[in-house]
């Protein structure tokens, strides 16, 4: 029953995303092309290759029971084939034959090619040393550190597109984003700390040192939510 309530959360979050992504794109590009549709399925292509990847290899006990939520309910609800089937045949029954089958090409190989993509960026990242850099008095697990860098762009992007559609108060906006904010920086960077405490590493005599590694991750997510904020505005 966990699983189910985990899985339906992250399909919740990830058809909201579609949905602000596709239409925010639609908005700037118009619909004469499905490039919202296209956009989603590239990206959640590339996404399910490198976490598939990494998850997998990953050893701490959240990711293997949340997995599930994030390949199965965020990125099957964030990709849609059925609305590139629909858009597809739209297209032919408008008589627009070269959109329709530029449209399948471009789909079927750019989605291909985005998980073969993120398979080999989630093996790269951990083929030396599965991802973790040791020395004697640490460690640090910068694969894991690249996939939350990732996540915070994506959290960028979202919390950008979904400011503009909310009609909130400012206050309430910037109390809004804050709170994602900070949600994200904090569990990405338990996340951290739990891996190393699982690998054999003790916080008490390490204390610093994950106190140093939670605030790293912290900064670099920041700079990549703030990178993720500006992309979102423009679209």
């Amino acid at each position: 029953m966990n699983q189910l309530i985990v899985i339906a959360f992250g399909g919740a979050f990830g058809a909201v995303m579609r949905f602000l992504v596709s239409t925010g794109l639609y908005q700037w590009l118009g619909r004469g092309f499905p490039y919202g549709t296209l956009l989603v399925n590239v990206v959640g292509s590339f996404l399910i290759g490198l976490l598939s990847e990494t998850l997998i290899l990953q050893r701490i006990t959240v990711a293997l029971d949340y997995r599930a939520a994030i390949l199965v309910g965020f990125i099957g609800a964030f990709t849609t084939f059925s609305t590139f089937s629909l858009e597809t045949f739209y297209l032919l029954e408008q008589g627009q034959i070269g959109k329709a089958g530029l449209n399948i090409i471009v789909s079927v190989s750019s989605c291909l090619a985005a998980v073969w993509l993120g398979l080999l960026c989630g093996r790269g990242l951990f083929w030396y040393s599965s991802g973790v850099l040791h020395w004697s008095s640490g460690a640090m697990p910068y694969g894991m550190m690249f996939i939350n860098a990732i996540g915070a762009f994506l959290i960028g992007i979202v919390s950008a597109l979904l400011l503009q559609k909310i009609a909130l108060p400012v206050e309430q906006r910037a109390i809004l984003l804050v709170l994602i904010i900070g949600a994200y920086l904090t569990l990405s960077g338990l996340y951290l700390i739990l891996f190393l405490i699982e690998h054999g590493h003790t916080f008490d005599l390490q204390t610093y040192f994950m106190l140093g590694l939670f605030v790293a991750n912290s900064i670099i997510c920041s700079g990549s939510i703030g990178l993720g904020l500006l992309l979102g505005k423009q679209i």
